[in-house]
C-alpha cells in the first residue's frame, strides 16, 4: 500500500515504480476512516521547504496505519535540508513508527528557483535512485537517510527567510492574468481546491493552498503565473511519465474523472 502527493508527476512516478496503484493523498483525504493495514506502507510526496505539503501532515496526523513496516520516500530537487530528519519528526509526533526515509533527488519544478528547460535537461539518475529505493523495501531495510550540519543550517537559513514574511506569503503566491480562457484545467489539477472556474475564469482562493504550483505548471496558456519573479515565465514542467489526466485523478476534488 503506497499514498501518494503530487503536483507535477514525480511523486507519482516514483510511487508507481513502488506500488502499481498508489493511492492519492488528496482523493482520501477527506474520508471519515483513515485506518489502513498491510504488511507494507509507504508514501512519497515531495518537500517544501524542506518539509512535506501541509495536506500530507495532515493524513499522518489523522490517520491510523497498521503496519509491521511504515516508509517514506521525500522528492527533491536541489537541497534536502535535512528533510529525512524533519520527516521523522513529524512522524515520532503523529505517533507512526518509520523503519526506512529516504529522499529521492528529481526535477526541481520551484519556479522562482530554477528554469524548467534547464532542469529538464538534467540527468539525476532518477530510475537509479529507485532501483536502490525499491530493493531497499522489498529487502524491509530500516534505515533514515543521515542529515549532516549543513543541511541543517540550510533549513534554518529557510526559516529565517520566512520569518522575515508574513505568516500567510505563501497562500498569496499566484495570480491568474487576462490571458485565461477558463479551460477548467488549473480546477481539475489542484489537491486542495483552491482555484476554480467563476463566470468562466480561473479564481484563486488563498486558505488551503499548498503551494504545489500544479496550476500554474498544468496551464496550456500560461494564464496563472506568479506573484514574484520566475527564472523562464516560459518553461513549464510535468514528468515525462505522467500524463495530465493522471494528474487530474490524483488531484481532481469536484468529481470523478
Amino acid at each position: 500500500m503506497v499514498f501518494y502527493f503530487t503536483g507535477t508527476g514525480n511523486s507519482l512516478y516514483a510511487a508507481k515504480r513502488l506500488e502499481e496503484h498508489p493511492i492519492s493523498i488528496p482523493q482520501v483525504i477527506g474520508k471519515e476512516n483513515l485506518a489502513f493495514a498491510a504488511d507494507a506502507i509507504g508514501a512519497v510526496a515531495p518537500v517544501y521547504g524542506h518539509e512535506v505539503p501541509p495536506m500530507v501532515k495532515e493524513f499522518l496526523q489523522k490517520a491510523t496505519f497498521q503496519t509491521e513496516y511504515f516508509y517514506l520516500i521525500l522528492t527533491y530537487g536541489n537541497r534536502h535540508g535535512g528533510a529525512a530528519e524533519l520527516a521523522h519528526q513529524l512522524c515520532r509526533e503523529c505517533g507512526i513508527q518509520a523503519a526506512y526515509i529516504n529522499v529521492l533527488l528529481m526535477v526541481d519544478n520551484w519556479l522562482p528557483g530554477f528554469d524548467m528547460e534547464e532542469q529538464k535537461s538534467l540527468d539525476k539518475d532518477v530510475d537509479g535512485q529507485l532501483a536502490k529505493i525499491l530493493a531497499d523495501v522489498n529487502f524491509r531495510k530500516h534505515w533514515i537517510s543521515p542529515v549532516t550540519d549543513r543541511d541543517r543550517a540550510a533549513h534554518q537559513e529557510f526559516l529565517d527567510h520566512m520569518s522575515q514574511m508574513p505568516p500567510d506569503a505563501w497562500q498569496h503566491l499566484l495570480r491568474v492574468t487576462e490571458h485565461c480562457v477558463g479551460c477548467g484545467i488549473c480546477e481539475k489539477v489542484c489537491p486542495s481546491g483552491s482555484i476554480c472556474l467563476v463566470n468562466g475564469k480561473a479564481v484563486h482562493t488563498p486558505g488551503r493552498c499548498q503551494t504545489c504550483l500544479a496550476c500554474v505548471h498544468a496551464c496550456p496558456h500560461k494564464a496563472i503565473q506568479l506573484t514574484v519573479p520566475e527564472k523562464n515565465p516560459q518553461a513549464r514542467y510535468r514528468n515525462e511519465h505522467i500524463s495530465l489526466q493522471e494528474i487530474i485523478r490524483a488531484n481532481f476534488q469536484k468529481a470523478s474523472v
